[in-house]
């Protein structure tokens, strides 16, 4: 398939119904046809792995072909520059998750840009570098406890950022961590009591929130 062809079988799945239902989750659907996401998978499957497909759909602009881009590009052909390029794009809380889970955290450069963005004033490419870092702690199995102990020093620092889509990748950051092994908890944990002690409400926030689940008995560690 080409990129023409892709993006008439996106908008023969289009879906007005969705697409409203996009917008009561603060979905950006300025330029989204309304297609489900399991849809764009069941799709990305048929075209599979197709790197230059991925950057022609991308530059459709297009809400769903760009979704559909970061499950089909290859990690291994993803530069920094691509991605530098492509997080200016974002502009909506879903397409800047997928893209950190199904394309960034797949890289060689997701730690240098995770930290990078984390820095970053621009809201979506502050969540970007948050929700890479909550990428990393579930599918990176073989780094060691200190690149994560790392993102946790970013986490306190910007735990005081109250806008609420760089807050909720804070907290989803810091819970994944938490969650990653016994020695990753307790330093989340230490982490989170002294975020608690802000003055900010969006860092109590963060705080309390993941607390309750770094806490919970239900977490259990091999």
């Amino acid at each position: 398939m080409d990129a023409s062809e892709v993006l008439v079988e996106l908008s023969r799945l289009s879906s007005l119904r969705n697409k409203k239902g996009m917008a009561r989750y603060r979905i950006n659907i300025e330029t989204a046809y309304g297609v489900p996401v399991k849809e764009i998978r069941v799709l990305a499957k048929r075209i599979m792995t197709n790197h230059k497909l991925a950057l022609q759909l991308w530059n459709s602009g297009i809400h769903e072909a760009r979704i559909l881009a970061t499950i089909i590009a290859d990690p291994q052909k993803t530069t920094k520059t691509l991605l530098n390029n492509w997080v200016k794009d974002i502009n909506s809380w879903d397409l800047c998750d997928q893209t950190c889970n199904n394309l960034i955290a797949k890289t060689r450069h997701a730690h240098d840009l995770s930290l990078k963005w984390s820095r970053s004033k621009k809201e979506f490419t502050k969540r970007a570098g948050f929700s890479t870092m909550a990428a990393l702690a579930v599918h990176d199995k073989n780094s060691p406890d200190e690149k994560f102990v790392e993102y946790l020093d970013r986490i306190s620092v910007e735990s005081n950022d109250g806008r609420n889509f760089v807050k909720k990748s804070v907290n989803w950051a810091l819970r994944q961590i938490g969650k990653r092994n016994r020695n990753l908890n307790r330093l989340a944990i230490d982490c989170a009591n002294s975020i608690l002690e802000s003055k900010e409400s969006s860092a109590k926030w963060i705080a309390r929130n993941a607390l309750k689940e770094l806490t919970s008995h239900r977490l259990k560690f091999n």
